[in-house]
This record gives C-alpha cells, sequence and structure tokens, in this order.
C-alpha cells in the first residue's frame, strides 16, 4: 500500500496518510467520479497513474480509499481497511468525521504502527494499546503540558510470542466469557409472499475476561450447517477442518471469534407483511399495510422499522397509524414508519391515501423495506453445545449464550 486517503461524503479529503512515497490527492478523483454516479461504488478502481489500483470501503459516514502499486490481493487491502476502521472504534467509539478529526494525532500514531513501509506490521487492538495508550481528558491534559506522546516506551510483550493478539500477565478478580450470536436474514418476498431470496450471514462476538492464559474449545450442535466461515487469527483451523470444534487462545477483551452464512432453501422469515396498495394517476390512491410476527419461536419483534419506497409520481400521503410514527420525505418519496415492538395482541397498520401527480404515468409499483431485532432467537437453527476451558487458572463456568437477530430483514417486498 502507497498511500490512504479519508474522504467525507461531500467528497473531500481530510486525511491523507504515506507510506511508500507521496502521491497526490488528485488520485482520488477516479473515486469520486465513481460516487457522483452512484453511492455504491465498486471496491477496486483502476487508474492510468503509474498502473495503480483504488481500493476503497465505506463506513460510518467516510470512505478510506488506499493506493496500491504492486500486484496484491484486493481482498487482502480490503480486509486491512476494515480492520483500520474497526480500530479507531475501539480507541474512539466513533469513527466519523469529526472524530477523526479531533483525534489526528493518535490516528497518525496508530496509521504508522499498523503499516510499516505499505506491509501490515500491528493489527490487534491489545498489541496497539500496549504501543499507544487510548486518549483521555486526564491523558491528553497531561501531554499538552509535558509535550509527550501516548506512544510507550516499552515494548509490547505479545508483539514478540506466537500469540500477538493476547498480552501476558492478564489478571482478573471475576472470571468472564460471553458469547454472542448475531445473525442477519437478508430476503425478498414477492406480493404473493414467496420467498425469492433468502440467506444467512451471521457471527460469534466474544467479550473474554479470563486472567492467565486460557484455552477454550467452543462446539456446536449442528455445525454442518455453516458454509463461507471466517475466523479470528486465534482459531484453530486443522481442527475446524477435521472436528468442527472452535479451538482458540483468545484476546483479551472484546473480538469477532468467526463469521458465516447458512444457505439454505426454506429459510424461515420471522415477520410478515400484508399490505394493499393502489395508485392511479391523478387519483386518492390507497395505502393500508399490516404487520405481524411469523416463526419467532415466542420471540418478541423489536424496533420494527418500514421503508416504503414510492415512485416519482407520489407528491404526499395521509395516514394514520395504530402504533410508532411515520415521515413523508417528498424529495426522496421514500415513506419511514418506526413500529417499534410489535404485541401480538395488537397488530401495527398504517392506512390512509396517496396523492399522485395529474397526467403523469405511474412508472413502478413501490417497495417495501424491512428491519427489525429479535433476542434469543437464531433463525438458522445454530446451537452451542459446550465450552470448554483449560489454562494455568481454574475455571468455573457458568454456561450460556446470548443469540440476536440483528437487522435481520433487510429485505424488500416486492409488490409485482
Amino acid at each position: 500500500m502507497e498511500s490512504l486517503f479519508i474522504i467525507n461524503t461531500q467528497g473531500d479529503v481530510f486525511l491523507e496518510k504515506h507510506w511508500r512515497s507521496v502521491i497526490s490527492k488528485g488520485i482520488c478523483d477516479y473515486f469520486l467520479d465513481k460516487l457522483k454516479v452512484s453511492n455504491d461504488v465498486i471496491p477496486v478502481i483502476p487508474t492510468s497513474f503509474q498502473s495503480t489500483n483504488l481500493v476503497s470501503i465505506g463506513r460510518c459516514g467516510v470512505f478510506l480509499v488506499s493506493v496500491c502499486k504492486s500486484e496484491i490481493s484486493p481482498l487482502f487491502v480490503l480486509e486491512f481497511l476494515h480492520r483500520v476502521v474497526d480500530t479507531f472504534i475501539d480507541y474512539f467509539s466513533e469513527c466519523n468525521e469529526t472524530i477523526i478529526k479531533e483525534n489526528y494525532v493518535v490516528i497518525y500514531e496508530l496509521l504508522d504502527e499498523m503499516l510499516d513501509n505499505g506491509f501490515p506490521l500491528a493489527t490487534e487492538s491489545n498489541v496497539l494499546k500496549e504501543l499507544i495508550k487510548p486518549p483521555n481528558i486526564l491523558r491528553s491534559i497531561a501531554n499538552s503540558v509535558t509535550g509527550k506522546t501516548n506512544f510507550s516506551d516499552t515494548l509490547p510483550v505479545g508483539s514478540l510470542s506466537a500469540i500477538p493478539w493476547r498480552k501476558s500477565g492478564v489478571k482478573y478478580t471475576n472470571n468472564e466469557a460471553y458469547f454472542d450470536v448475531i445473525e442477519e436474514v437478508d430476503a425478498i418476498i414477492d406480493r404473493s409472499g414467496a420467498t425469492i431470496f433468502a440467506e444467512i450471514s451471521g457471527e460469534i462476538q466474544c467479550l473474554i475476561k479470563l486472567s492467565g492464559m486460557p484455552d477454550l474449545s467452543l462446539s456446536f450442535i449442528n455445525p454442518r450447517i455453516l458454509d463461507d466461515v471466517s475466523f479470528h487469527p486465534c482459531v484453530r483451523y486443522k481442527r475446524w477442518d477435521t472436528e468442527r470444534v472452535l479451538s482458540f487462545i483468545p484476546p483479551d477483551g472484546s473480538f469477532r471469534l468467526m463469521s458465516y452464512h447458512v444457505t439454505s432453501q426454506t429459510v424461515p422469515i420471522p415477520i410478515y407483511i400484508r399490505q394493499n396498495i393502489h395508485l392511479k394517476s391523478g387519483e386518492q390512491g390507497k395505502l393500508d399495510i399490516t404487520v405481524g410476527p411469523k416463526t419467532t419461536l415466542g420471540r418478541t419483534l423489536e424496533s420494527v422499522k418500514l421503508e416504503i419506497l414510492f415512485p416519482k409520481s407520489v407528491v404526499n400521503c395521509s395516514l394514520v397509524t395504530t402504533q410508532g410514527k411515520y415521515v413523508f420525505d417528498q424529495n426522496t418519496k421514500i415513506l419511514n414508519w418506526d413500529v417499534g415492538k410489535i404485541d401480538v395482541q395488537k397488530l401495527p397498520n398504517i392506512r390512509g391515501s396517496v396523492t399522485t401527480v395529474q397526467g403523469c404515468t405511474i412508472e413502478s409499483m413501490p417497495s417495501i423495506n424491512v428491519q427489525f431485532t429479535i433476542s434469543q432467537l437464531a433463525v438458522s437453527g445454530l446451537k452451542v453445545n459446550r465450552l470448554d476451558m483449560y489454562g494455568d487458572v481454574k475455571y468455573k463456568p457458568f454456561k450460556g449464550t446470548n443469540y440476536f437477530v440483528w437487522d435481520s430483514f433487510a429485505s424488500d417486498v416486492l409488490l409485482l
């Protein structure tokens, strides 16, 4: 990697970092030209400047654009850029333009340690926090008075060991280990309720607070349903490949243990929508939508939100809801209905009239995007069997796993 540019949504480059050679930020014009056409920019953009390529990601309202000259795997660069954003969030809790500008010094220090002459060096959070102390008010005041930086005077122990993701000498009064199974359902459903496409993607998030050097083994009742798995470097892949058991020495603190996909012909959709939408040119159209739970195994649907994308011929809506609030944006023609938690005894409903432009043809029927969350439910059916703990400290674990369906139905209900 030659250089890194961080760009805001207005197209302004507000941070640039160079490792091997200084490259003008004008090279970002290739990326900005694509951004003007669509916000969904392809991740790899070839340029005519010295045979370089731009590899980019967009997260938290900013774009990270890397300049690469030599032959390199794009997935490698994309993974590193995501690791950079994750590190910023770990240090500052957020990673927006304001936070980055407020912490320029620490960010440049982090980028210096994460890449050495364009090659990844230290990307583990534990090692970085020993090298560069996370900022706080007292440390910032002391540094401004003494002229010191956040750099540590000693070399991290983890960077010299075979386990760089875990520091030595960790001690806790209460030893705890938390595992959250988080899944997302991405589906497309037609007007009759039949599933056109459905996919489940999930991840296991961990919070480990264990003394010493623990060695953990996590097994599942039905691991064969998992496909396209991706692991944290701490996982011993050979044992997973032979026994389908996650064996690892965990980092200290929060981390993502693994991510996966579940491809099945019958993905259970935990929500249904009864809709009745009629649009006519120059006349009062009708809208009637009811939302309810389906195959939730008694769990509650929470944080339910509907986004209805109307054609450009719609000018206004006059609606009444039995629950939640709605907002119609006349510029984007998008109706947002924030439902909240669904009570099965009284299903949420929104109905009313929709006004269209006189003499204008209806280009397309509306589509509906639905988002919601369900706690204590894994729609894929993945179940944890047991967790074994070994190490130089005697642990007394209490078994418990938190399942969570997050933003699960980022999907479209197409009115065909």
